[in-house]
């Protein structure tokens, strides 16, 4: 019996002191709402899944472009000091070809996803999804993927066929 009460003891006290403990946390961060979370869960899927509403032109692009990327990318997209250029005419058969949307990426929703992620490079982020869909519809038109007069937006830029779309191996198609 004088082993029995310790082990009751210490039976009674994980029991009733555990939920206590457990409640206890280390005191760091914060719970995030979904609504913290919506503006950094911008991913874009190849199928156009994830697109914001919004459209744009060439055109349009075309203005945004002098305005806010030619001094990386130089006029008319043909590169400059910080950046190559953003059409290419040539085709993938060496390692050293130049790569551009139009004869690399596999999906034009990708370009869209980049652009709206990573530019422009001094202040990524900042472009309207007006202003997105402007510069991608511009930088389809020099890689001659869309007509000077086409709309892009979320219905429109998945149905806009990659040159190099099957020259790709997907790890994961059920995924998509």
């Amino acid at each position: 019996m004088s082993t029995l009460k310790p082990l009751l003891a210490l039976g009674l006290a994980l029991a009733f002191g555990s939920g206590a403990a457990a409640a206890d946390t280390p005191g760091l961060g914060k719970p995030i709402s979904e609504a913290d979370i919506k503006p950094w869960d911008i991913a874009i899927m190849p199928d156009g899944t994830g697109l914001p509403p919004g459209s744009g032109t060439p055109a349009q692009g075309a203005r945004v472009f002098a305005e806010k990327c030619v001094t990386c990318h130089g006029e008319g997209g043909k590169g400059g000091p910080g950046a190559g250029p953003v059409f290419a005419n040539n085709p993938l058969d060496r390692i050293e070809a130049a790569k551009s949307p139009g004869n690399f990426w596999g999906y034009s929703t990708i370009l869209y996803d980049f652009i709206r992620r990573a530019m422009p490079f001094q202040a990524p982020r900042t472009l309207t999804d007006n202003e997105v869909y402007a510069l991608t519809a511009y930088i389809l038109s020099l890689n001659k993927l869309v007509g000077e007069n086409d709309v892009m937006n979320a219905e429109t830029l998945p149905k806009v066929k990659m040159p190099n779309r099957d020259n790709f191996i997907i790890r994961f198609p059920d995924r998509i």
